[in-house]
């Protein structure tokens, strides 16, 4: 577990750097606006290996997200903290249903065991955003995040057609039942699916 207060935070703010043509990188920010995260993908990857660091010099990784598979619909991907190799958790993504319909994702527990769900806000925007051109930028993506049917995050996209930038905040968990390594994890796969979508 790091314990330098990287994932003790109540809220943060992930930006996806715009005018890249291949890969990505994303930053994550502390609420007083200082880097708390940053990852920059590998483009034309058949298999996802997201590596999160605490520094832009990619010196100290602290999370990997690794696909278990190539096929993207209904894939499956391992959290693990990279300082101990321990598996934080898992997501897994309700396949074609993702894709055509509304963005669900399934939350797991280290072994595998369904611990929650992370939705799209929305059915009906959901279905806007796919089909009514232009649509996604005056819709802005929003997910919510509950585990035993409890809140216990919502990321929410910015309007901004240049940028992706998203809020996460985890004030709902009160109760801690969520792991925010894996909360974060959640936000930096939407984000790095939903900006190779939107390229």
């Amino acid at each position: 577990m790091n314990t330098n207060g990287t994932f003790e935070h109540d809220t943060y703010t992930v930006r996806r750097q715009a005018f890249k043509l291949f890969g990505g990188v994303f930053r994550v920010f502390d609420p007083q606006g200082g880097l708390a995260l940053y990852c920059k993908l590998k483009a034309f990857k058949l298999k996802e290996d997201i590596r999160i660091f605490s520094d832009e010099a990619m010196t100290n990784e602290v999370l990997s997200i690794q696909a278990r598979s190539i096929i993207d619909f209904g894939a499956a991907y391992d959290v693990v903290d990279s300082a101990d190799g321990e598996k934080i958790g898992a997501l897994r993504r309700k396949g074609w249903k993702s894709s055509l319909v509304r963005d669900e994702w399934i939350l797991l527990d280290p072994n595998d065991e369904d611990l929650g769900v992370v939705q799209e806000d929305s059915t009906i925007k959901a279905l806007a955003r796919r089909n009514v051109p232009l649509m996604n930028l005056l819709l802005p993506q929003s997910y919510n995040g509950t585990v035993g049917g409890a809140p216990v995050f919502g990321f929410k996209q910015h309007f901004n057609p240049f940028v992706l930038q998203m809020s996460l905040d985890f004030t709902p968990d009160t109760e801690r039942l969520l792991d925010r390594r894996l909360g974060i994890a959640a936000a930096i796969l939407l984000c790095a699916i939903e900006g190779r979508q939107q390229n």
